[in-house]
């Protein structure tokens, strides 16, 4: 009995070891991290999501002697590339990239190509804040399993956001929108799929139209993408004509369109901010009437990760800044539409609910039910294929 008694000890000393974050180890990672300077790589198209990082780079500083310097990029594909060259030519510490805001396709190439830090999730104590579980959509991006090799920091959900004086009624789903556009030629468009908010819109349509939406889950074949966009094609053929400038051109980003709906040459807009509509009508970007909507059978979300590039010269600090990310008060924080009005990605079963107490709302900020469902990505390679198969037939 003493004996088994010895064992059952050690055996849950070592699953602690294995499931618990190393405290221990997180001073050391702290100590290291004091003067670093990260270079965080993120989308730098969003006013207030860099207004967030600039105030990010403030609370490190002050609390643990960490400075974050945003390198500002158009694509991710921009800081993935740089990374995959600095390993090619032989840089294997003091990489230019501390610190990516990464997801989908651009996080499966860098896992494919050996371009991620080792694990560094569970060795976080913010990490207990998340719902760690089997299939728990902190562990996956894009259906491909994270391995601890990303975290959290903000979840994201495809909206739309529309002019509810000159739009009454808009789609009720994807479908809808051949014949709002022919009811309404040119008052729509989309940006250009080569930015992810285009894609999306295209990925939005393909996951409604998909004739088994679950193939869409698995990596993409040719025989699977020609089964399953057909629908899709037929579905864009009858849409693009009634588009924006007859669909010809495009806009570069989710930015200009928000423009476009502003300047009233168009009627709908999109975005992967549920907050963003609030967001802009208090900058006085957009229209105190634009409200926002989704299809009736609910839109994509994922959550936004960072991942640290497997040669960081400051890897430390970067998991510092990870780590802050998650503190239940930088969430709540984020989740102020004064902010960024971004869904934290905590649990909330785990955290305390007054720290999200007396957020401020607004008319055109939805609730979470009001979202409805939140559908999956397709496999990251469908994103790709999809792009490409589009710029084939469309672009001249």
């Amino acid at each position: 009995m003493r004996g088994y008694l010895q064992n059952l000890v050690l055996a849950t000393g070592i699953f602690l070891a294995l499931n618990a974050p190393a405290l221990a180890d997180w001073d050391l990672t702290l100590a290291e991290a004091r003067g670093q300077t990260v270079y965080w790589n993120a989308w730098g198209g969003d006013q207030r999501t860099n207004d967030f990082i600039a105030w990010v780079s403030r609370q490190t500083q002050d609390k643990f002697d960490v400075r974050v310097e945003q390198v500002k990029l158009s694509d991710t594909s921009e800081a993935v590339t740089r990374v995959l060259s600095e390993k090619t030519a032989g840089r294997d510490k003091d990489g230019s990239v501390d610190l990516i805001w990464v997801n989908g396709p651009n996080f499966l190439a860098m896992k494919e190509q050996g371009l991620l830090h080792a694990p560094f999730l569970s060795d976080m104590p913010n990490g207990r804040y998340l719902d760690l579980s089997e299939n728990s959509p902190a562990l996956v991006d894009f259906t491909v399993p994270t391995e601890g090799r990303e975290s959290p920091w903000r979840l994201a959900r495809f909206v739309f956001i529309y002019d509810s004086e000159r739009v009454p009624n808009p789609p009720a789903d994807m479908a809808g929108f051949v014949e709002w556009a022919q009811a309404n030629p040119g008052r729509m468009t989309h940006p250009d799929p080569a930015n992810f908010m285009g894609a999306t819109f295209l990925k939005q349509a393909l996951v409604e139209l998909a004739p088994d939406p679950d193939v869409l889950q698995q990596p993409v074949t040719d025989q699977k993408f020609t089964e399953q966009t057909a629908p899709f094609w037929d579905w864009y053929e009858a849409l693009r004509p009634n588009l924006w400038r007859s669909g010809q051109a495009f806009p570069e980003n989710e930015s200009i369109q928000q423009q476009l709906l502003n300047d009233s040459e168009v009627d709908i807009t999109m975005s992967f901010d549920p907050a963003s509509a609030a967001a802009a009508i208090e900058q006085g970007l957009l229209p105190d009437t634009a409200r926002v909507f989704v299809p009736q059978g609910g839109s994509i979300g994922n959550i936004s990760f960072v991942a640290i590039p497997f040669n960081a010269a400051h890897a430390a600090g970067a998991q510092v800044v990870a780590n802050f990310l998650l503190d239940p008060e930088t969430q709540a924080h984020m989740q102020d539409i004064t902010v960024l009005g971004s869904f934290s990605v905590l649990d909330p079963a785990k955290v305390d609910p007054a720290v999200f107490a007396d957020l401020p709302t607004a008319p055109a900020l939805p609730d979470l039910q009001d979202l409805g469902p939140t559908l999956p990505e397709p496999h990251a390679s469908w994103m790709g294929r999809l792009t490409a198969e589009w710029a084939v037939r469309y672009t001249r």
